[in-house]
């Protein structure tokens, strides 16, 4: 055998695990299907300006180890992410704080804000919250539900509210104070030189083959390697055979135009149903660009089929439930096979749970040989 591992994806879960095994002294191979690396959170240049090309990428997190990590290949901006939500000719501040109640009713205190929630979800006489509107409402009352949530999330899940079921969101949190920070973690930004770059650099030594199908692979060459760390869809990996579990995708439209602020917020919302895209980036304010130019990017979700890329589960009971089989299938088939990251564990995973969990799996592994 030429490897120990070949590991199968070049985003944040097969390049972390990549570089811990390489470390550890053990020889990986990574190929992708696509043509670049960095998964999802691939960047390019267009203009001058880093464009996420999978939509907007804000690293944050909480766990020193996951931030001590990344910082060892790349050095990150000190971004804070702010979204704005447009609805109709209105802008508000997200998440739900003082600004976006100031805006919305007109009121200045904390106290005025929660009386006007209480009072909503009190006249709504919900008590068993049985789908996602019934859930939202009785979270944050009619107002915010139907300005903010509702439209936003149709057009997400590609369903009525009332066809969601009310785990999605199990809670939509309100913040009674003026402050427009998305994320409550201490450490967040994004890498100076692009996400493609800090990939490249946990790759460095390692050999990569880009446009590479695992399926071809292995068929021409079974046994290059003694273990397979497999990131793509656990169901695919399986030809299907117990049925395809429900991804959602995103469609992107891309174009530079010829000012140097078209909006003045990296991430804008569009929570209105008649607005058919869900958010428009602007990818220089995630740098603080001054490029004489900008990009914009249309963020329009689609439901997912085969051969289109897959972006996030849908995490119902019903998939659940069958991804508990593919992973019974993996354990009793597959048992040299190792499922990462959000598509191979079908879950939605933030940047730095991806890392963590990479990491960890890697420490497992390293103890096991």
């Amino acid at each position: 055998m030429q490897y120990d591992y070949l590991i199968v994806g070049a985003g944040l879960y097969g390049a972390v695990s990549a570089r811990q095994l390489t470390d550890y002294g053990k020889k990986c191979l990574v190929i992708d299907r696509r043509s670049h690396i960095a998964g999802n959170v691939y960047t390019e240049k267009i203009a001058g300006i880093d464009v996420h090309r999978y939509g907007a990428h804000i690293f944050h997190t909480s766990n020193r180890r996951a931030w001590e990590y990344v910082n060892r290949f790349a050095r990150f901006n000190h971004y804070i992410n702010s979204p704005l939500a447009v609805y109709g000719d209105e802008v508000y501040n997200l998440p739900f704080n003082m600004n976006t109640f100031s805006r919305m009713w007109g009121v200045r205190t904390p106290a005025e804000a929660k009386a006007i929630i209480e009072s909503q979800v009190a006249g709504l006489g919900i008590t068993d919250p049985q789908n996602l509107e019934e859930q939202a409402l009785c979270l944050v009352g009619r107002d915010v539900y139907e300005r903010l949530v509702k439209g936003y999330t149709e057009k997400q899940w590609g369903r009525p509210c009332r066809e969601l079921p009310p785990s999605i969101i199990r809670r939509l949190p309100c913040r009674f104070v003026y402050d427009n920070n998305y994320f409550d973690d201490p450490y967040q930004g994004i890498p100076v030189e692009g996400y493609t770059a800090m990939v490249q650099k946990m790759l460095e030594g390692i050999e990569v083959r880009l446009g590479v199908s695992c399926r071809e692979l292995l068929a021409m060459q079974p046994d290059c390697a003694k273990k397979v760390i497999y990131t793509g869809c656990i169901d695919e990996f399986f030809d299907y055979r117990l049925g395809a579990l429900q991804y959602r995708s995103l469609r992107f439209e891309t174009e530079e135009l010829d000012c140097d602020n078209y909006q003045g917020n990296a991430v804008v919302n569009y929570t209105a149903n008649d607005v058919p895209y869900t958010r428009i980036i602007e990818h220089k304010h995630f740098a603080f660009g001054r490029q004489p130019t900008t990009v914009i990017s249309r963020e329009y979700p689609v439901e997912w089929h085969p051969g289109m890329e897959p972006c996030y589960p849908v995490n119902d009971a019903a998939n659940a439930e069958l991804y508990a089989r593919y992973a019974e299938l993996a354990r009793l088939e597959a048992p040299h096979v190792r499922f990462g990251g959000r598509l191979g564990q079908y879950r939605y995973y933030d940047m730095d749970k991806v890392i963590i969990s990479a990491l960890e799996d890697c420490d497992l592994e390293i103890i096991n040989v």
